[in-house]
């Protein structure tokens, strides 16, 4: 009777056992849904083919946007706003950035690293994925890294238009190193207006015609002088 009572007791602990074991395995507690999570998303692409972790980018007024994709249709993007300076009303803070908030925070220097859904990233306009890829002629990350290194940064941020812009976010994310073509392309820009020996000649032209307007002032007389001889030298 006893040697059957404890052959019964350890058939039920060892049942008990291989079923927590399974439980633990199948669940994974909270990580282990976190994980599944970001699984699904990575393996549920966007209305553009997305996976988690790509770099999109789309073309807005004056520049190009950019923004890392962390699937379920979101977006994390660098992006200036006035309202977070302005107001604490998050829900207002939510709302699309319209290109007015995104200009004025561009000049008052306050930026946040958001989550949007994918259309309101867009904001109209058609989305580009991976483009960059080619053209920085560096390997990007494993996808899931580029959507942590994302996900961590998401909050208030310092921003610069041309140092710390959503192009150096998003290239940060997905090779490792912060760039922007952008800035690039438009530094060569000034410095081929600086090196252009006519920059010197307008300066000079400025500089007369501010002399007549408002006399032979400090003001006046020494940027007439000190500019265009910068230029000239510069060149």
């Amino acid at each position: 009777m006893l040697p059957d009572l404890f052959t019964f007791l350890a058939e039920k602990l060892s049942l008990l056992s291989i079923f927590n074991l399974f439980e633990s395995k199948r669940s994974g507690g909270a990580d282990g849904v976190e994980e599944r999570a970001k699984e699904r998303a990575a393996a549920t692409p966007g209305a553009h083919g997305e996976q988690r972790g790509d770099l999109l980018e789309v073309h807005r007024t004056l520049f190009t946007h950019f923004g890392i994709y962390l699937g379920d249709g979101r977006v994390a993007h660098l992006i200036p706003d006035i309202l977070p300076a302005v107001t604490g009303d998050q829900k207002l803070i939510a709302s699309v950035i319209t290109n007015t908030r995104l200009i004025v925070g561009c000049m008052y220097k306050c930026a946040t690293v958001r989550v949007d859904t994918l259309e309101d990233f867009a904001y109209g306009a058609g989305v580009l994925v991976n483009l960059m890829d080619e053209p920085v002629h560096r390997r990007a990350l494993p996808n899931e890294e580029v959507a942590r290194r994302a996900e961590k940064l998401i909050g208030d941020i310092t921003y610069s238009l041309l140092w710390n812009n959503c192009e150096h976010f998003v290239t940060y994310c997905r090779y490792g190193s912060a760039a922007s073509r952008q800035t690039e392309k438009f530094c060569e820009c000034l410095k081929s207006i600086i090196r252009d020996q006519r920059s010197a000649v307008v300066a000079v032209l400025l500089g007369i015609i501010s002399i007549c307007c408002f006399g032979m002032l400090p003001s006046t007389t020494l940027p007439t002088i000190l500019i265009p001889f910068t230029l000239w030298m510069a060149g």
